[in-house]
């Protein structure tokens, strides 16, 4: 299904995959940068972390990936349960997460040598996404903030099926009318995360503990990414995946034989690229 794209920004959303992942150790080290503002001591550091990382994953992880895409590709072409659809998500999450504990230990190395100034640097950086983010999803106006949501869903849904009719157009539509989801919720809880997470780099940053310390901290970030410490909206992103994958389910099942088939000819592409790049 079409979620697929929402669980692998790195791969799925680009129309040359392996290019694109052939440059993840620059294009990962330009996106941080952006962030720490690197010092010439640490940019060779960062650089080299990334290009072992990238290493480690393009051997290990990327041919369960591509596995991973073949078991879809049968998915795709019948219909799918809600149910199926949220394994899905849970098995990509976990998969993100192997990954991210993977690179724990370089990035705890690397988070003890900042300074307050480049915390600073990332709190500026995260206030000017936030804003963007809220240009993004939060248009004072209710209806065109529908719209905007409606060309997401339906820019997702058609890179998986081809064009959708208006049939299901409108049963895209009526399901995000009826969402769960809040977007102020959602980014009040992405701001209290990202300050958290500046908190405790700025505890770090003054305290100078050991980095088994520094580790522990951002493995409990990982697991408060996944699941919030507030029980409120514990309850409600449960609510909100459970409301999408119902969605997803109901849209899929709507498809026709050829628009199924461009979905999985979508995942065998990507299934193949995955593969060429994890050769030897």
């Amino acid at each position: 299904s079409w979620i697929i794209v929402m669980l692998m920004p790195w791969f799925l959303g680009c129309s040359a995959v392996r290019l694109t992942y052939s440059q993840g150790p620059t294009l990962a080290y330009w996106w941080l940068d952006g962030y720490a503002d690197f010092s010439d001591t640490q940019a060779p550091r960062v650089r080299g972390a990334l290009q072992d990382w990238f290493a480690w994953h393009r051997a290990t992880q990327l041919p369960d990936y591509a596995q991973a895409l073949v078991a879809m590709q049968a998915l795709a072409v019948d219909k799918v349960t809600p149910a199926q659809v949220c394994t899905n998500v849970g098995d990509w999450q976990r998969r993100l997460e192997r990954a991210f504990d993977h690179a724990v230990p370089a990035l705890a190395e690397q988070l003890r040598t900042l300074t307050p100034e480049q915390i600073s640097h990332i709190e500026r950086r995260q206030a000017r996404k936030h804003d963007e983010a809220a240009e993004k999803y939060l248009q004072p106006d209710p209806a065109e903030r529908q719209k905007a949501a409606m060309r997401r869903a339906l820019d997702q849904a058609e890179s998986m099926y081809g064009t959708l009719d208006e049939a299901q157009r409108r049963l895209l539509a009526g399901g995000l009318a009826v969402s769960p989801f809040q977007p102020e919720r959602w980014l009040a809880e992405r701001r209290q995360r990202e300050a958290d997470m500046v908190r405790r780099l700025r505890l770090w940053q003054a305290e100078r503990p050991d980095a088994s310390t520094v580790q522990a901290g951002l493995r409990r970030i990982a697991v408060e990414f996944t699941q919030s410490p507030r029980a409120d909206y514990q309850a409600y992103a449960a609510r909100l995946l459970e409301a999408n994958c119902a969605l997803v389910a109901r849209l899929h099942n709507t498809t026709t034989p050829a628009q199924r088939q461009h979905a999985a000819d979508r995942l065998k592409g990507w299934e193949d690229d995955l593969r060429a790049l994890a050769a030897p």
